[in-house]
């Protein structure tokens, strides 16, 4: 095993440890998110730092990078309180990397990158047509972080689109059936593959695994 201290991390080049870093916490969830300007101009970026906040309400927020680093997202939730989060397959990876690209602003993303806008009756905000797991949220608190100029975007989740087959019984989302990809750093994705579900833990009980017929 090898032994990294804060104070060896902090010394090494800026992009080594920014690689280092953004790997460390593991494989998260990546997806585009759609939002429009106060013109009504759509705006397409990838983000992979989307977290589960709450169910009732259902609640799932993002981090945002410094403002000056990332401006366009920001300022269009702020602006119409409407956005989309839209999962990534393999079969449009490329185009969903390529949103990461500095473009200025006003600049439509989906037009630049061939991905297709799909409107939904009473959200402002377009979903990604290719997108097979989606769905809109409606701002409710941007939380800023000091430390190191960030924010917390926290929305309510206001319309869901999935197919049907990928839903249990129970209401877990077998998101595998459909590809979902994730990734690790900034520029590394991954399949997935269901090792099992486990049953609900409880003290000195035998941990069992849930077979797919009980959901």
């Amino acid at each position: 095993m090898t032994i990294y201290s804060a104070h060896t991390i902090a010394s090494w080049e800026r992009f080594y440890r920014a690689n280092f870093i953004n790997s460390l916490t593991g494989f998260k969830p990546v997806s585009l998110i759609g939002t429009v300007n106060s013109e009504g101009i759509p705006n397409l970026a990838i983000f992979s730092s989307i977290v589960h906040i709450g169910s009732d309400p259902a609640l799932v927020g993002f981090i945002n990078r410094p403002v000056q680093a990332a401006p366009h997202t920001m300022a269009n939730i702020r602006d119409t309180g409407s956005y989309t989060i839209n999962h990534i397959h393999a079969g449009i990876l490329e185009k969903s990397h390529q949103t990461s690209a500095k473009y200025g602003e006003g600049v439509n993303e989906f037009t630049e990158t061939g991905l297709h806008e799909q409107f939904q009756e009473g959200i402002q905000a377009p979903f990604v047509a290719e997108s097979k797991v989606k769905y809109a949220l409606s701002l409710q608190e941007i939380i800023p972080i000091t430390i190191n100029h960030t924010f917390l975007v926290i929305g309510k989740v206001e319309l869901v689109i999935l197919s049907d087959n990928i839903t249990g019984k129970d209401g877990f989302l077998s998101l595998e059936q459909e590809n979902s990809l994730c990734s690790n750093g900034t520029d590394a994705y991954y399949k997935t593959l269901p090792v099992g579900r486990l049953a609900y833990a409880k003290p000195g009980k035998l941990i069992e695994y849930i077979r797919s017929e009980e959901v």
